[in-house]
């Protein structure tokens, strides 16, 4: 059991990695960190300077769907303290296609803080500096696929099923940003963060229509009008008709430590693979107590130019069937089912004899936020952030109580409301001993358990739960900002 279930959790996460940003951070933004200039370039924190270092100043992990929790694919069996998972015979198909949409989404994301760098300079003019790692992935599923391989095709047949909406995008990228924000009166402050992107691997698929007809006699056909494009060391084997026979990435770079080194240096300085993007925010100040900002992020593209392969798919080709119900009644394995959709997808494309360079854009986002001061450190937030991707919109609104002590201290309670989840709390803690400030923030904690019992092991999984995000790290951080507070002059009275 322990192992089917382990097989399907790297098969979920697997299939998310496999398609494509950086989700925000809902927590993060109203606590005194410097990293919550990534969500908007006007914010400033109270630190003169900080300094991020490579890797531990920053890990963000970010993983999204728009329509399963851990509860629908693991449930419990009927032996106590037993848990059967989606690929079991006693699991029930029906209660997970409860819960498909139209379009369902995978969209998880990682970024790796390399650098960091802030400072004021004069008055109110500060500067940033960000090296970032960045992994960016989103994949959309056609909801009839999905009930066609685990419902059957009798429901569809004599019908075709439009599967346009079919969409999968991933990118490996180095980001390179600086930032500026100043205020341009006493009550508004504007910042700009400008990006430098090198790309350094990618896949994506332009659908330009993609449909299966269910045949009288239950095969299916495909009909295919779409590209596949990929920027990585990838060689494809074709027959002698151009279409693909296998896929073999290229691990020379990784054969000896040296090689490895070599190639990491030389990825480092890579431009082939160019892009470029912004962010824009605002922060205005209505009162003392009340304030309310803005910003647009990630807006940018990359130029792929670098390792270009080409697949185009304008076909139509017969197969068995998908059937899901075959691995549920043991007359097949997933593994034989995944082999025969595979090798008929292969025999459709085909190899183009040119390396067209390709674009891609990134998923963006716009924040709305306010805040209003209870007292000098504690704070109540609203914010909401709409993220872009594709022609799919994400939506999420936060509320949040604020402490922030200067630098020294800051933490943040959060509630949540997005991905058809109402229950989504959070929390965030940053201290500071001497100049070292550390902090860890989680976005969407589950509130509710289950356990799997094996062999004396037992294994914790929350039952509600489809999206994670974590985020942890560690800055140096000099001196503090304090907001002086002018002194009227006194007039003196003459008698």
């Amino acid at each position: 059991m322990i192992r089917k279930i382990k097989y399907l959790t790297v098969l979920i996460l697997g299939m998310a990695v496999f398609d494509a940003a950086a989700q925000n951070s809902q927590v993060l933004y109203y606590m005194n960190l410097p990293q919550n200039h990534m969500l908007n370039p006007a914010l400033r924190p109270s630190n003169s300077v900080y300094i991020g270092l490579p890797v531990v100043s920053g890990i963000n992990v970010n993983v999204n769907n728009n329509f399963f929790n851990f509860s629908d694919v693991f449930i419990k069996g009927v032996v106590p303290d037993s848990v059967v998972t989606i690929l079991h015979p006693d699991y029930d198909p029906e209660n997970f296609m409860t819960k498909v949409k139209d379009v369902n989404s995978f969209e998880p994301d990682a970024l790796v803080q390399l650098f960091g760098l802030g400072f004021t300079v004069k008055k109110d003019l500060y500067i940033t500096l960000d090296i970032n790692e960045r992994v960016n992935a989103n994949v959309a599923l056609p909801g009839d696929l999905l009930r066609l391989g685990f419902e059957g095709n009798e429901q569809f047949a004599g019908n075709r099923i439009d599967l346009s909406s079919l969409r999968a995008d991933a990118m490996y990228y180095r980001e390179i940003a600086l930032g500026f924000s100043k205020n341009f009166s006493n009550n508004l402050r504007i910042g700009v963060r400008a990006k430098a992107l090198f790309g350094i691997a990618s896949a994506s698929i332009d659908n330009r229509d993609l449909g299966i007809t269910v045949n009288d006699e239950y095969t299916h056909t495909f009909n295919a009008d779409l590209d596949a494009h990929f920027s990585a060391p990838l060689t494809f084997h074709v027959t002698g008709q151009n279409n693909i026979d296998s896929v073999v990435f290229d691990t020379t770079a990784f054969s000896t430590t040296r090689d490895v080194v070599s190639n990491y240096l030389n990825y480092l300085l890579e431009t082939q693979n160019l892009g470029f993007g912004i962010d824009i925010g605002a922060e205005y100040k209505i009162s003392d107590k009340l304030k309310v900002s803005a910003a647009v992020t990630d807006l940018g593209y990359i130029k792929w130019k670098k390792d270009v392969s080409n697949l185009e798919a304008k076909s139509e080709f017969v197969f068995s069937g998908i059937d899901m119900l075959e691995v549920y009644n043991g007359t097949m394995t997933f593994d034989s089912l995944g082999t025969v959709l595979l090798d008929s997808l292969k025999n459709s494309f085909y190899l183009t004899d040119n390396s067209e360079p390709f674009k891609t854009t990134l998923p963006f986002g716009v924040t709305l936020g306010g805040s209003y001061s209870l007292s000098g450190s504690f704070s109540l937030g609203i914010l909401s952030y709409t993220r872009f991707v594709g022609s799919q919109i994400r939506e999420a609104l936060t509320l949040s109580a604020n402490v922030n002590i200067r630098n020294l201290f800051s933490t943040t309670v959060a509630y949540t409301a997005m991905n058809h989840r109402y229950d989504n709390l959070g929390f965030g803690i940053a201290f500071k001993p001497g100049c070292f400030q550390f902090y860890l923030l989680a976005d969407r904690i589950p509130v509710t358990w289950n356990k799997i019992v094996s062999e004396g092991t037992t294994i914790p999984l929350p039952t509600s739960w489809n999206t994670v995000h974590l985020r942890l790290g560690m800055n140096l951080v000099f001196g503090n900002r304090v907001e002086k507070k002018v002194d009227k002059p006194m007039i003196m009275l003459q008698e």
